[in-house]
């Protein structure tokens, strides 16, 4: 199978194109992106946030085929260096389409940024205006206050933001006698934000700010929510719509004012999942006590599962054929000799031997871009999957080419990107 195309498959469910693919493969994980999960993904978003454009936040997960479908649907950029800035400007997008959404970049990334025209950048203190003043003169400032989901499973706030009621203003002035253009403000209120009604709250202080902004002279035009969106199928993602969308309209209801926002999970999470192979099983032997087995898969923590020590997510995996046998109570481990190499523990799982596939779902954010090669493990293979009629809305975008399809059946495929 070709990694740098995109596999059309009829198949509804993933599983079942995942035991196509595995007459394919060697002992290896490998990930199926379902572009179709992909391109729905941004339909929603446009029903349930008419007025935010979305940025796809490229640390999230930096696969080139999402970033070209996306970028052929129109969408925007968040990146946070200069290598994800290339990543995007390599599939064609204009630079008028990033946000360059780091507050304490590199100088060289800043001057990488000017050379590109990458404009739109974010900051949160005054020694940032100071470098990006040298460096950048002509940029289009956000100011990113500081506004924080408690619950969330990564909070930026000790590391990123400015207090919007106590460091906001003098940041402020900072920037006017620099004659450094301020065009709006930014937030984030954490990764994997567990509660919606934070937004609300957010959007309510970042409209503190642009009084405050607007009083001292500033034109500012933008608003950039941030993200924090979850990516998985179920309706958490309508509350989200519901306070965006009521703060919104209370806060800016002026139609002029451009809201932007940088979701990475939300778009991902769901589109990718990762099929393991066992390569070797264990019978616990307990006195007295149900039979417990362990199981060796080819990813781990110090792979593609890196989620289950950094965001604590938990990952269950399933057998890819469907079993009617009796289920046991089993514990899945990954490849290294690391004992922290845990996938999961006193799981339900039939009798399961060398060579079974197992599928984990929900995996595309935060996975493949933090994996590492520790021990010589960590070679994944993505393969993506379209249906015939999205891969017809695609095709017309005018920026993929037919023969950067592939019919299974044929196995070949020329890729181009006009």
């Amino acid at each position: 199978m070709k990694e740098d195309c995109i596999s059309i498959s009829s198949h509804t469910k993933v599983q079942d194109v995942i035991k196509d693919f595995i007459d394919y493969q060697e002992e290896y994980p490998f990930f199926i992106c379902d572009i179709n999960d992909l391109i729905y993904k941004v339909e929603l978003w446009k029903k349930l946030f008419p007025r935010v454009e979305p940025h796809y936040a490229v640390k999230c997960n930096n696969y080139k085929t999402v970033i070209q479908v996306l970028a052929a649907l129109g969408l925007g950029f968040d990146c946070a260096s200069r290598f994800e800035i290339d990543e995007v400007l390599s599939v064609g997008v204009d630079p008028s389409k990033i946000i360059f959404a780091h507050t304490c970049k590199p100088v060289n990334h800043i001057k990488y940024a000017a050379t590109k025209n990458v404009s739109l950048m974010t900051l949160d203190c005054k020694e940032e205006i100071y470098k990006i003043k040298t460096h950048f003169s002509r940029a289009q400032i956000v100011l990113r206050i500081k506004y924080d989901d408690p619950n969330a499973s990564c909070i930026f706030g000790d590391k990123f933001g400015c207090d919007p009621y106590i460091e906001a203003e003098e940041i402020l002035k900072v920037a006017l006698e620099q004659n450094l253009k301020v065009v709006g403000v930014s937030f984030h209120i954490g990764s994997g934000s567990k509660t919606a009604e934070t937004f609300y709250g957010a959007i309510k202080a970042a409209r503190y700010v642009f009084d405050i902004a607007i009083k001292l002279g500033h034109n500012l035009n933008l608003l950039d929510i941030g993200g924090g969106f979850p990516g998985r199928h179920d309706d958490l993602i309508l509350s989200y719509a519901k306070s965006i969308n009521d703060a919104l309209n209370e806060y800016f209801p002026d139609q002029s004012v451009r809201i932007i926002s940088e979701p990475g999970t939300y778009f991902v999470e769901s589109t990718f999942t990762l099929a393991c192979c066992v390569q070797s099983v264990k019978e616990k032997n307990q006195i007295d006590a149900p039979t417990h087995y362990n199981y060796y898969i080819n990813d781990g923590v110090f792979g593609n599962l890196s989620g289950i020590i950094s965001y604590h997510i938990e990952y269950v995996p399933r057998p890819v054929k469907i079993m009617e046998d009796e289920l046991y109570i089993s514990t899945v481990w990954g490849p290294t000799c690391d004992i922290i190499d845990k996938v999961c523990d006193n799981i339900l799982l039939p009798k399961m031997s060398v060579g079974d596939w197992l599928i984990i779902d929900n995996i595309g954010n935060y996975s493949s871009v933090v994996a590492t090669s520790f021990n010589g493990f960590g070679s994944t293979i993505t393969y993506s999957i379209i249906n015939p009629k999205n891969k017809l809305l695609l095709e017309n975008t005018g920026i993929f080419k037919s023969n950067y399809f592939i019919d299974l059946k044929t196995n070949e495929c020329h890729p181009t990107i006009t």
